[in-house]
């Protein structure tokens, strides 16, 4: 391994800085890393990566890529071979490439680039020094190596063997891993989760500008720390032992052993190492299992139980754990030193466990006898010594050997604490195997069953019969002495014939002059040309025979003499066939040799001593050529034996004639035919002219012609007729019954028996006794392989026998089918039983346009027994579907000859069936393919019973475990839940060898049988039955963690998707697996819930003790929202890849995540709530705190988005929408907070703004000098308002993400508006009364009685026109100022704002003259006399207006009546009045106030008094109201108030006059916009109107002398 560093520089595009945002992804030996996205055409990575290389052959690939809004778009590739890669400790300067356009690839592999482009990048690729060691370890490790060397050399095992042989490391091994500072995985090629892709799914600010932040919370192999522009802050403990980040990570990666394929991800520790920056351990550490799974066997051929990692354990005070991985360190010192010193027992201790079991105790990683020690020691290795060990342990293990599947049961160092169940969760298993798994040895396919057929029928009688086998014997050695397929044919010349004379054969007339026809000059027989062929017979025995009989005794010496030659010459040639004949039927060499010469002579005496009695019946025919006109025909037979001849009867009219007629001929030669000619009768003109001149009148209809030596004892055969001619019409066949009677041979079995008897005796010879009971299947090509039954010898002897006694070749198949069914079991048998059958249904069922006969009727004339021959097949079929029924022990899934056996004994018995349906014509036999798929079944049911009660010996057997188990506990057991993934990998093992092994064997059926289909839907029926009573069984006491019974959802889940859910069977219905699983998964995220509010506490005292700090320049959160999402994403993670198939658990399971993340979210808002305004003096963390907030939303919005948001659960999608309404009133209210904190700094300022304007002076006309001063003005009175604004928002505006910032500006635009109006609009006097009484205690309206005082004291101020211009001009400034160009509020938000609204207001109610302002008083005051809740008394008024109506002007006429009630308490004298004032515009020389008398001491006083007020015409009345006051009157000093009412002459108007009762009320009401009228009012100190009108709706009920 050598340790690859490069180091992403920047780079130089040519084209606009605009259209580039790149990013660079590093390809190497299958892995992917990826930097992040920097915009311009100069763009500056500067990121580090590092990749452990394996082969120096290949090369580094770098693509840089243009990131776009749907796809990206690669700018430009470059290729550098690995060879040319320098060697050193330094980083250099690195060295400018060009980038290139395409590729060139060879073997599948990048070999080079070509096309340059103008683009260029700078990069510094380096391979990494060992470190160098003290002299003194040197030594030592120089010695422990001599050690193990001189082991290999004793073993006599290549070092480059071993590496030839191995394939690469896992994808995961080729980088070195920083799990403890959060450096995950690289990337591999075949992961789906690509960095590119990824790059969108981080946190990031809204304001961000699309740059990605470098820290990904979903499972991003590349998102280490070390592959982003942001300091790796070390731990202290780290940094304490001098370790440089290469230091680190070399040291670190060497205490990996050379494993590091075998670990899974740490958890993350702290949020400043693992949450903030650390991949998704839930999916990361999963998918890595994934690869382990997938990589051949060959990749997995390494490991140790004695393995450990350096990854850091998670402790509870979210320390990172070092003293844990200092104990690791010693404990490998240890384990390394036994293992070097005692290396013949690594053999022994080396295991591999195949399934996952992901949360490991202390004492599972490192057995009983090794645990960790106590003390806190520091760790003895120095990272030399790791360099060495991981040198040392690959040596090691290269030359032990030791073997591994490579599984995951590795130590894993999986937090125990609440987060257990969360990381200790594998949710993408794979449990298949690439070893086959052998359920039964082979041994036991000869045990489990005989080769073949059993049944007595199998045992052939002929091999116990033995005067059968020597009469045979004799016929055997006859045939092939002088064999019928060699000897002497005719010699035929041109004859011309001076006599009529007639042909041997068809007995035709040999028509012509001359030349007419053939004749042999041996045997002299006579022919026509064209029947030349069809005399067989054997020219010299023919002519010896006819010789003898006619004495010539010379010629007859001669031929005799030819014969003996040709017997010599056979005997000579050929001495194997006859000793093979001898040794099949154990004769002795003597009687063998003696009965060679009494054959030779039966041969040489030929037929003279021979003589035979015939019998023949004609039983009928079946599909004649139809010759007459009426489509019929009159069928009669002639039956001719030598030159005796006879006839049937003739059958009118008829195709299928049955004539059961008999015939007796004496036969004295053996060379002799029967021939036996079908004829239709004719007895018309033409054919009685044919009858004189031809010997033959009728129509001919098909001739049989049967060989006289072929017969022998009775026979039932039908046969079919043949043509004569060339030019012959044809069809059909005749049945005949022959019985023949030879001379001397009349008990002797008939040849076809005779057959059987040599068939059977060669076959058993050559199986049982010469090939130890195998049989040899001989090769043979063309389409009569199907004829060869045996060796060339073998074969000629049966050929011969056949041929000379006529055995036909279907009775030979049928024979050699009957022997080869008593070993059908053996290899090879049953694809050559399976031709042979399927040759004998052709035969059968095959009619050819010659015969019509049906295939069962020929079955039933068959020689061989119809019954035997079915009874055979019957056997066979049962036999076959046992055998089929246990398909795994007899033709096992490792041996390819079996599994073809497997194929042809299926294609057996499909011609089995085919045979009952075409040759039986059976109605319905069962089908083959059925019959096969019962068979599997009960193969599959048997198998999953077998697995099932012997799991756990199957399971070590398989995967060499020594884990011993008392008998107990090897089954299911509700304390643990270990049998169950033991179990699916069987049945997945079971269910793999189906698919990949039986069904492209099993493949006849393709639209009814797929075995692996099959294996699948029975082993998960069977399972799922199992699996559901366990688990009901398992939720009345539920002894597991609820992260077991979540591991087992997913092992289960897995199985089901991958081999379960496409199943025809089972299309369309919903899962019921998800259902067994659903109160472990609520318990499981019941558990989540509390773990994730512990996360959350634990996250957020960390980020608070970090000081809420920015994850980075681009994030502009802290870390602690990134924790809380990562764990609930994590956990969201888990309930998605359960991909639950069930919607209404589906919908269970999101109901119950939203409520944990409705608690998790909004606990964190209660925090950051509680602890918000101790932070608001801070300068950042405000902004922060407020960013967490937005972000939480904004990750809530994803969330709810990856849990499906439109067809989301609506439960689930109303809580969580809740949820988003609720975290933004806790976001407002953060906002509202923070800006009400900035109240006292603005205050400052806008006194000072207050002052600024108070020294403005000048007109307030447009002239252009007097804008220009305006404009010059407002700059001034602004300035210090904008320099406080101008050193916040700028920092807002950095810090705080584009939300957030517009509800920071909201805030501050209200605490500015409400402000100034507050304090220039209507500035604040000294003391607490007047004005600021007003704007301040709105609602204590009694002080504003001592209003006069002050107006007496103090002169207040007021607004000119020009600083009101002056102040105009500043609004539109500040709005100006927070809109920012639009990146601030919007400008219908700010001129919509009511605080705008009101100052403008309120400032333009200082333009107004006393008279405008009192008239919107009295029509926007509509309810100023509210006393009737608490009234203090009431009196009587007489209201009547008059219009004149020349004039227009108001006259208003009000009578005092009376008061009643009045509540009034004093101890000295009380004289109450009344006080009428007329209220409204254009009063100033008017008499605007009436007086009663006084009353003494009269709380009903009765007045009667009429008062006249004269209003102009200016306005109408409903600008007016009246005010009534009762008072008492004081001698010497202020009368005091006892009531206030008020009428409004708008109420009168309408009908002219008005009588009423007024309550009295304590004081005036009036809202916002009568006290802002009131203030400016109050200003107006030389307006004695306006005074006067202050102090009249100032006036409140005084204080009663006895309260």
């Amino acid at each position: 391994m050598s340790l690859l560093c490069v180091r992403v520089k920047r780079a130089k595009f040519q084209g606009s800085p605009d259209k580039f945002n790149t990013y660079v992804t590093l390809k190497v030996q299958n892995v992917k890393s990826t930097t992040v996205a920097v915009r311009g055409d100069q763009p500056s990575w500067e990121q580090d990566f590092m990749f452990e290389i394996s082969r120096l052959d290949l090369g580094l690939s770098v693509e840089v890529w243009n990131k776009g809004l749907i796809w990206d778009t690669m700018v430009g590739t470059v290729w550098i071979a690995l060879k040319t890669i320098r060697q050193s400790d330094e980083e250099g300067p690195g060295e400018w490439s060009t980038l290139e356009a395409e590729t060139l690839m060879k073997d599948d592999e990048i070999c080079g680039t070509k096309n340059p482009t103008p683009h260029k990048i700078l990069l510094d690729t380096r391979f990494e020094l060992p470190f160098d060691i003290p002299e003194e370890e040197a030594r030592y490790w120089t010695y422990k190596l001599e050690q193990i060397n001189a082991l290999g050399t004793d073993n006599e095992y290549s070092i480059q063997e071993e590496s030839q042989r191995k394939l690469l490391p896992t994808a995961a091994a080729q980088c070195c891993h920083w799990t403890y500072l959060g450096w995950g995985e690289q990337q591999t090629c075949e992961d789906p989760d690509s960095a590119v892709d990824d790059r969108d799914s981080d946190y990031r600010s809204e304001t961000s500008n699309s740059i990605p932040p470098p820290y990904h919370t979903t499972s991003q192999p590349n998102a280490s720390v070390h592959q982003f522009p942001v300091p790796v802050r070390l731990p202290q403990q780290l940094l304490l032992q001098g370790s440089s980040r290469d230091s680190c990570n070399d040291s670190m990666q060497s205490y990996d052993l050379d494993y590091p394929e075998r670990r899974a991800l740490s958890p993350t520790s702290s949020s400043r190492y693992g949450s903030s920056c650390n991949v998704s351990q839930g999916s990361s550490q999963l998918s890595e299992l994934d690869q382990y799974h997938e990589q051949d066997d060959d990749h997995r051929e390494r490991d140790s139980i004695h393995s450990c990692h350096s990854s850091g354990s998670f402790s509870r005070d979210g320390q990172a754990g070092v003293r844990e991985q200092e104990k690791v360190l010693e404990v490998t010192d240890e384990t390394e030193k036994e293992k070097i010193c005692e290396p013949k027992e690594i053999k022994q201790d080396a295991t591999a466990h195949p399934l996952p079991h992901l949360v490991l105790h202390k004492e599972d990683i490192l057995g009983p006898q090794e645990s960790f020690p106590e003390d806190n020691a520091s760790s003895p290795f120095t990272q030399a010594r790791a360099h060495w060990i991981r040198a040392v342990t690959k040596v090691r293990l290269q030359l032990q050997e030791i073997p591994d599947d490579g599984d995951s049961s590795l130590p894993q160092w999986i937090p125990e604490g609440p987060a257990g169940g969360l990381y200790g969760i594998d949710s993408m298993p794979d449990l298949r195997r690439k070893k086959l798994l052998p359920l039964v040895s082979d041994l036991s396919l000869v045990q489990s069953r005989k080769a073949g057929i059993t049944s007595a029928m199998a045992t052939h009688t002929s091999l116990k019969d033995e005067e059968l086998k020597s009469h045979v014997y004799k016929k055997t050695l006859q045939a092939l002495i002088y064999p019928i397929s060699c000897t002497t044919p005719h010699n035929f010349e041109v004859w011309t014939a001076t006599t009529p004379t007639y042909c041997y054969e068809c007995e035709g007339l040999l028509w012509g002059i001359a030349r007419q026809g053939m004749r042999c000059s041996e045997c002299g027989v006579k022919c026509h040309e064209k029947c030349q062929d069809l005399l067989n017979a054997d020219c010299l025995q023919r002519a010896a025979e006819k010789s003898s009989k006619h004495g010539a005794e010379d010629r007859t010496q001669n031929i005799i003499m030819a014969m003996k030659d040709r017997m010599k010459i056979r005997e000579r040639n050929k001495p194997e066939i006859f000793e093979v004949i001898r040794d099949v039927f154990t004769v002795s060499k003597v009687a063998h040799v003696q009965q060679m010469k009494t054959v030779k002579q039966s041969v040489l005496d030929g037929t003279s001593k021979w003589s035979a009695k015939i019998t023949i019946t004609v039983v009928c025919a079946q599909g004649l050529q139809a010759k007459d006109k009426t489509g019929s025909s009159d069928p009669y037979v002639t039956v001719q034996v030598g030159k005796t001849k006879k006839r049937t009867k003739t059958i009118f009219g008829n195709l299928n004639p049955v004539w059961e007629e008999k015939f007796h001929f004496e036969c004295p030669n053996s060379s002799d035919r029967i021939k036996v000619r079908v004829w239709d009768e004719d007895d018309d003109i033409k054919s009685r002219v044919k009858q004189r001149l031809k010997r033959e009148s009728d129509d001919f209809l098909g001739q049989t012609i049967i060989e006289v030596r072929t017969l022998s004892g009775e026979m039932d055969v039908w046969y079919n007729l043949e043509k004569r001619t060339d030019k012959s019409a044809v069809s059909g066949a005749i049945r005949l019954q022959i019985n023949v009677e030879i001379k001397g041979e009349e008990k002797v079995a008939p040849y076809h028996v005779q057959y059987m008897c040599l068939h059977e005796n060669l076959f058993h010879y050559l199986t049982d006794i010469q090939g130890s009971g195998g049989v040899q299947i001989p090769e043979a090509r063309g389409d009569d392989a199907w004829k060869v039954y045996f060796d060339e010898t073998a074969q000629e002897i049966v050929d011969e026998f056949a041929m000379r006694y006529g055995i036909e070749s279907i009775y030979q198949a049928m024979t050699h089918f009957a022997c080869l069914s008593s070993k059908y079991m053996c290899p090879g048998v049953p694809a050559v039983m399976s031709t042979l059958l399927a040759n004998i249904n052709a035969y059968y069922a095959h009619t050819t346009a010659s015969t019509n006969v049906s295939a069962s009727d020929r079955f039933a004339a068959s020689n061989f027994g119809k019954e035997r021959f079915v009874k055979l097949l019957d056997q066979l079929h049962n036999s076959l579907r046992i055998d089929l029924s246990t398909y795994r022990n007899n033709f096992p899934a490792g041996s390819p000859d079996r599994l073809q056996d497997l194929k042809s004994t299926v294609d057996l018995l499909t011609s089995i069936t085919f045979f009952r349906m075409k040759v039986q014509e059976l109605q319905s036999p069962p089908r083959a393919s059925q019959v096969v798929k019962d068979c599997v079944k009960a193969c599959l049911n048997s198998t999953y019973e077998y697995i099932f009660n012997n799991c756990h010996d199957l399971y070590s057997r398989q995967y060499q475990l020594k884990h011993e188990l008392p008998p107990e506990e090897q089954g299911p057991s509700i304390r643990n839940l270990d049998f169950w993934p033991k179990l699916i990998t069987l049945i997945v093992s079971i269910i793999e060898e189906d698919k990949n092994s039986y069904t492209p064997v099993l493949n006849q059926f393709p639209q009814e049988l797929n075995v692996g289909k099959v294996s699948a839907e029975v082993m998960w029926h069977l399972f799922a039955q199992d699996m559901k009573y366990a688990l009901e069984e398992h939720e009345k006491d539920r002894l597991c963690k609820s992260a077991d019974y979540m591991n087992l959802h997913f092992k289960v889940k897995w199985l089901h998707n991958e081999y379960v859910q496409d199943l025809p069977a089972l299309q369309g219905q919903v899962p019921e697996y998800p259902a067994w699983f659903e109160q472990f998964v609520l318990q499981w995220l019941d558990e989540n819930e509390d773990v994730s509010v512990e996360f959350l506490r634990g996250a957020l005292e960390r980020d608070k003790k970090d000081g809420f700090q920015q994850t980075s320049e681009h994030a502009l959160f802290s870390c602690s929202v990134v924790d809380v999402f990562t764990q609930l994403n994590q956990s969201f993670e888990i309930i998605r890849k359960l991909e639950c198939p069930d919607p209404n658990i589906l919908a269970h399971y999101m109901r119950r995540f939203a409520k944990t993340i409705g608690k998790v979210l909004m606990q964190y808002a209660d925090i950051l709530s509680k602890n918000f305004p101790a932070y608001c003096t801070k300068e950042k963390l405000p902004c922060i705190l407020m960013n967490n907030m937005q972000q939480l939303r904004v990750q809530l919005e994803k969330m709810f988005e990856a849990m499906g948001g439109k067809e989301l659960d609506p439960e689930a999608a109303d809580s969580l929408k809740e949820l988003q309404v609720k975290l933004n009133t806790v976001l407002d209210e953060l906002s509202m907070v923070f800006g009400n904190s900035f109240q006292v700094q603005i205050d400052e300022c806008v006194r000072q703004m207050a002052d600024i304007l108070g020294q403005v002076r000048g007109p307030g006309n447009a002239s252009p000098n007097a804008r220009a001063s305006v404009a010059q003005d407002a700059d001034s009175v602004l300035r210090p308002l904008m320099d406080f604004l101008d050193g916040n928002l700028t920092l807002f505006a950095t810090v705080c993400e584009k939300t957030v910032l517009k509800r920071v500006l909201k805030e501050l635009w209200r605490v500015v508006m409400t402000t100034m109006e507050r304090m220039i609009v209507v500035p604040p006097l000294t003391d607490q009364t007047g004005t600021q009484l007003i704007f301040t205690a709105a609602k204590e309206l009694s002080q504003l009685s001592k209003l006069k005082d002050h107006m007496v004291r103090e002169e207040t101020r007021s607004l000119t026109p020009k600083q009101c211009a002056v102040l105009d001009l500043a609004l539109d400034t500040i709005k100006q100022y927070f809109h920012a160009g639009g990146n601030g509020l919007k400008k219908t938000f700010l001129e919509k704002s009511p605080d705008l609204q009101s100052l403008r207001y309120a400032l333009s109610l200082y333009t107004q003259t006393t008279d405008t302002l009192i008239k919107t008083f009295v029509h926007s005051q509509t309810a100023q006399g509210s006393g009737m809740d608490d009234s203090v008394g009431e009196i009587s008024i007489q209201v009547d207006l008059f219009t004149h109506p020349g004039t227009g002007e108001h006259k208003v006429t009000v009578k005092v009546v009376a008061a009643n009630d009045l509540k009034w308490q004093t101890a000295g004298m009380f004289r109450p009045f009344v006080e009428v004032t007329m209220v409204g515009p254009h009063q100033s020389d008017k008499k605007r106030k009436f007086t009663t008398k006084s009353k003494s001491n009269n709380w009903t006083p009765k007045y009667n008094e009429t008062f006249h007020f004269l209003l102009g015409n200016e306005e109408g009345p409903e600008a007016y109201e009246l005010q009534i006051c009762v008072k008492d009157y004081c001698f010497a000093r202020e009368d005091r108030v006892l009531g206030l009412a008020v009428m409004p002459l708008r109420d009168v108007a309408a009908k002219g006059s008005c009588a009423c009762w007024c309550p009295l009320g304590r004081k005036i009401h009036m809202d916002e916009t009568g006290m802002t009228i009131l203030r400016i009012l109050s200003q107006r100190s030389n307006d004695e109107v306006a005074r006067e009108f202050v102090k009249l709706k100032s006036e409140s009920r005084s204080t009663e002398e006895g309260s």
